[in-house]
C-alpha cells in the first residue's frame, strides 16, 4: 500500500512537471506586438492551470478553461522595445511594440526577393534593419475545420537583412521598409499566401454554406484523411512512374545530346521569337500545340581566350514549363515550373576557348515548350562582360509520353483548406492591418463571383479579429498577356471590377491600383517596391492622413449628344489624348472611344448614339492606359453606367 502511494504521488509529480502553458507559433523571440492597442496572448494548457504573463515588470494572471485555452489581454503600449515577455516558465526575447501587418493572396505575394533582386540589387544590398521582422507562416491545408495553430517552424520573426529576406515575399519585405520609413516605429510583417490558391480556399464554412453550399461540397470527399493519403501517395507514385519512364526513353541521355562535342548539324533550326508589329512572341519549338515528354534545344557560344574556364552567370530567361539546363556536358541548372527565371551558375573550367554548347532539355506535361520572349538571355562575367544567346536554337524531340495520371488529394484549392490552417489560426494576434493581393486563379469561370466572395472574405477576417474597421488594402489585378486593339471581356477585367466595388463599397478599405506595372508575358511582374508603396499610400491614408491622394476617380459623369465628361476628383498629370476608353449602347456591344483629358476634365466623344455604359482600360493588358493623376498614379480599370 505505502509503495502504491508513492508511486501514485510520484505520477502525480511526473504529471505537474509535464504540464506546460503552449503558445502558438507566433510567440517567439523577436516578435512584434501591436501599439496602441490592447495585445492579446493566448494559449493551451491543462484544464484549470494558473498561466501568469509578465511584461514590463507588470504580471496579469488567468486560468485556463475546461478546454484548456486561455488568454490575456495586455493594456495597449506606446512604440518601442526591445522587452521580455514572460509566461509561466517561457521566456519571450527581443520582443518590440510598433505596427504588424498581415499579407495574404496567391503567387504574387510569395515572389521573394531573390526573384527581383536584379531589379533593386543595391536597394536590397544595403539596408539592413533590425527593427522591420519578417515572420512566414507554412503552408498548410485542413478539411475538417479551423486549426489551433499554424505549423511549427524553427526560427522565425526574422530581423531585415539580405539574406533573412531572400526567400521572404517582396511585397512583405518592402512594404516593412515602407512604413518603417513613415513612422519610424518597428515593424512587424506576417504573410501566410499560397501560389495558385483561388479565394474559395481562404473563406470560412460558414460563409460558403449560406451563399455557396456547392462550393463546400467539395470538400466532403477530401475529409477521410486515409483516403487523402491514399490518393497523395498514388499521385506521388504516378509522378516518379512518369519521370522514370521519360528519363528511361530520352534519346537525349542515350545519344549524349548535351555533351559539347555532339553532332547537332542535322536538328532543326528555329527561331525562338517572332516579330510582329514590333512586339516579340513565342514560336512553339515543336510542330504540335500541345506537347507532353521531353523536348532538347541547343545551341553554341564561342567565348574567348580571356573569358574561358571563368565561372560567370547563365540567364535564360523563361521558359515553359520544366527544364534541366546543361552546358559542355554539364548540369548547370534546372527548374521545376515555367515561372522562375533561370539564373544559373557556370562554375570555373566548364567553359572552354572557342565553341560551347548550351542545351536546355525541356519537360512538359502538356503545352509545346518555347522560350517567353522580352527576358534576359546572355552569359555575364564578372568583370561586365556580357555574350548575348542567340536566337537560333537547334532543336530535337526527346521522348514522348502520354499524359501523366494524376487526382487532386484534398490539396491547397480546395474551398476553407487555407482559411482553417493558416488564417484562422493567426486570430486575435492584434494587426494595424491586412493587404489582399490574390485574384489570377479566379479568372475563368467564377469571375462573376469574385465580387461576394471578396465582400464576405474582409468582412470576415476582420469579423474574426473582432475589429470591423479594421484597415485593408486590395491589391488589383496588373496587366497581363497579349494586349489587344479591340474591346475584351474576360475574367482579368471582371475580377479587377469586383476588386475595385469592393474597395469602394467596404468601410475603411482601399484600392492598389497596379494596372501599369505588370508584364505582356509574365503573371509574375517583378516591380514589387511599387507595389509596395501603393499599398503603404493606401494605409497612410486610412490610418494617419485623409488627405492623401490615391489613383484618380470619377466623382461625376454627364451625357450631352455623343459627349460624355468625366470630372475627376484630382486633375490629371498629363493633358492630352488619353486612350483605352470604350462606350455602349443600349444593346450592350462596346466600342473603342476617343478621349481627351485637360485638368480633371476627360471628355469622351462616342461612336454609337446614346450611349449608356462606359469602360476604362477594360482589357486584359490595356497597355496605352493613360489617365495618371497628379499623385503619378493610374486611374483604375472600371466600367460605369452613363
Amino acid at each position: 500500500m505505502k509503495k502504491a502511494l508513492v508511486l501514485l504521488l510520484a505520477l502525480v509529480g511526473a504529471s505537474m512537471a509535464d504540464a506546460k502553458v503552449v503558445l502558438p507559433q507566433l510567440f517567439q523571440s523577436g516578435m512584434v506586438m501591436q501599439r496602441g492597442k490592447p495585445i492579446p496572448v493566448w494559449g493551451q494548457a491543462d484544464a484549470g492551470e494558473n498561466v501568469t504573463v509578465t511584461f514590463k515588470k507588470k504580471t496579469y494572471t488567468t486560468t485556463a478553461g475546461a478546454d484548456g485555452s486561455w488568454r490575456i489581454d495586455l493594456p495597449q503600449q506606446k512604440a518601442g522595445g526591445p522587452f521580455q515577455l514572460t509566461v509561466n516558465d517561457q521566456v519571450i526575447d527581443n520582443c518590440l511594440i510598433g505596427d504588424v501587418w498581415l499579407l495574404s493572396g496567391q503567387s504574387n505575394i510569395d515572389v521573394t526577393i531573390e526573384r527581383v533582386y536584379p531589379q533593386y540589387g543595391k536597394v536590397i544590398d544595403d539596408y539592413n534593419n533590425d527593427r522591420i521582422r519578417m515572420f512566414r507562416v507554412q503552408t498548410d491545408t485542413d478539411t475538417h475545420g479551423p486549426k489551433k495553430d499554424v505549423r511549427p517552424t524553427p526560427i522565425n520573426w526574422k530581423p531585415v537583412t539580405k539574406d533573412n529576406a531572400w526567400l521572404f515575399s517582396a511585397v512583405g519585405y518592402f512594404l516593412g521598409r515602407e512604413m518603417f520609413a513613415k513612422t519610424g516605429v518597428p515593424q512587424g510583417v506576417i504573410v501566410n499566401s499560397v501560389g495558385g490558391t483561388p479565394i474559395q480556399a481562404w473563406l470560412d464554412a460558414d460563409t460558403l454554406r449560406q451563399h455557396f453550399p456547392e462550393e463546400l461540397q467539395r470538400t466532403v470527399f477530401f475529409q477521410d484523411d486515409e483516403m487523402v493519403r491514399s490518393i497523395q501517395r498514388a499521385n506521388m507514385m504516378a509522378q516518379n512512374r512518369w519521370q522514370q519512364m521519360l528519363t528511361d526513353t530520352d534519346l537525349g541521355f542515350a545519344d549524349h545530346y548535351a555533351d559539347r562535342d555532339y553532332d547537332d548539324s542535322q536538328w532543326t533550326v528555329k527561331g525562338a521569337f517572332n516579330t510582329v508589329n514590333g512586339r516579340q512572341l513565342s514560336q512553339n519549338l515543336t510542330r504540335d500545340f500541345r506537347y507532353t515528354g521531353s523536348f532538347w534545344a541547343r545551341q553554341h557560344i564561342t567565348v574567348d581566350a580571356a573569358h574561358a574556364g571563368q565561372k560567370c552567370r547563365l540567364l535564360v530567361g523563361t521558359l515553359y514549363d520544366a527544364d534541366q539546363t546543361y552546358v559542355n556536358g554539364r548540369q548547370v541548372g534546372s527548374t521545376g515550373y515555367q515561372y522562375p527565371p533561370r539564373r544559373y551558375t557556370i562554375p570555373e573550367g566548364v567553359l572552354v576557348e572557342g565553341d560551347n554548347a548550351l542545351s536546355v532539355r525541356f519537360v512538359t506535361k502538356g503545352g509545346a515548350p518555347h522560350f517567353i520572349p522580352e527576358k534576359p538571355y546572355k552569359l555575364i562575367f564578372d568583370d561586365g562582360t556580357e555574350i548575348a544567346l542567340s536566337d537560333q536554337w537547334r532543336i530535337h524531340e526527346g521522348a514522348r509520353m502520354p499524359q501523366c495520371p494524376g487526382a487532386d488529394g484534398g490539396g491547397q484549392n480546395l474551398p476553407t483548406v487555407l482559411y482553417n490552417a493558416m488564417l484562422y489560426p493567426l486570430a486575435p494576434y492584434a494587426l494595424t492591418g491586412m493587404v489582399w493581393y490574390q485574384g489570377e486563379s479566379n479568372t475563368g469561370g467564377d469571375a462573376r463571383h469574385y465580387e461576394t466572395w471578396l465582400t464576405e472574405l474582409v468582412t470576415g477576417w476582420r469579423q474574426l479579429w473582432q475589429q470591423p474597421d479594421l484597415p485593408f488594402v486590395v491589391v488589383q489585378l496588373a496587366n497581363f498577356m497579349d494586349p489587344s486593339d479591340k474591346p475584351q471581356d474576360t475574367g482579368w477585367s471582371q475580377v479587377r471590377e469586383a476588386q475595385r466595388l469592393v474597395a469602394k463599397h467596404q468601410p475603411n478599405t482601399e484600392l492598389a491600383c497596379i494596372i501599369d506595372l505588370g508584364e505582356t508575358v509574365d503573371i509574375h511582374p517583378l516591380l514589387k517596391q511599387e507595389v509596395a508603396q501603393r499599398i503603404a499610400l493606401g494605409f497612410e491614408r486610412m490610418l494617419w492622413n485623409k488627405k492623401v491622394l490615391l489613383s484618380p476617380e470619377v466623382v461625376s459623369a454627364t451625357v450631352e449628344g455623343n459627349t460624355v465628361t468625366l470630372t475627376l476628383d484630382q486633375p490629371l498629370r498629363d493633358n492630352g489624348q488619353l486612350f483605352e476608353f470604350e462606350l455602349a449602347g443600349a444593346d450592350g456591344r462596346f466600342q473603342n472611344a476617343e478621349a481627351t483629358g485637360q485638368g480633371n476634365i476627360i471628355t469622351v466623344t462616342s461612336p454609337v448614339a446614346a450611349p449608356v455604359r462606359l469602360r476604362y482600360a477594360w482589357k486584359n493588358n490595356p497597355l496605352r492606359a493613360n489617365v495618371f493623376g497628379t499623385t503619378g498614379l493610374p486611374m483604375a480599370p472600371m466600367e460605369m453606367g452613363l
